[in-house]
């Protein structure tokens, strides 16, 4: 079955027969998943009062395991974005009393970020959501293609 991404290709066969347009063809579908993953995630997300970038951090806090608390350079590493946008977030989740900042009593100038209870408790009905989001993103590919299809993808961003 041809999708738009083999238009792309056809055209560049026709005008350039001596370039290998291949690569386009799993780039652009890539491309084009993640827009479709990032909008359905989005409107998932959305109703439950969230961005992404919240969940993220509720996410990483609550994956940690109890006591639900990482320092914000912790946080950082693990949600991948510099200091001062980790701070403008915290600010936010903070302000909606999902996160608390505590001081860390093994580092006096440092901090730690908690995940409050009720962070907790949106975070829990909101990842139960995301997932059968993602599921039905997937549900075109069988339990085995979609290890196959996890195995490539790793490959490619060893």
């Amino acid at each position: 079955m041809a999708d738009p991404v083999d238009q792309i290709l056809e055209q560049w066969a026709r005008e350039r027969p001596d370039l290998d347009a291949s690569p386009m063809g799993i780039i652009g579908r890539i491309a084009r998943l993640s827009r479709d993953h990032e909008r359905a995630v989005g409107a998932t997300l959305a109703s439950h009062d969230l961005r992404a970038d919240e969940f993220d951090v509720l996410a990483t806090l609550r994956r940690s395991g109890s006591p639900f608390r990482l320092t914000p350079t912790q946080l950082g590493a693990t949600t991948m974005v510099t200091s001062g946008t980790m701070t403008h977030r915290l600010d936010k989740l903070e302000q909606r009393g999902l996160i608390s900042r505590e001081p860390d009593p093994s580092d006096r100038r440092g901090l730690l970020i908690t995940l409050t209870k009720r962070g907790r408790t949106l975070v829990d009905r909101a990842v139960v959501d995301h997932l059968d989001t993602e599921h039905a993103l997937l549900a075109k590919l069988s339990p085995r293609e979609r290890q196959q299809l996890a195995a490539l993808l790793r490959r490619l961003g060893e």
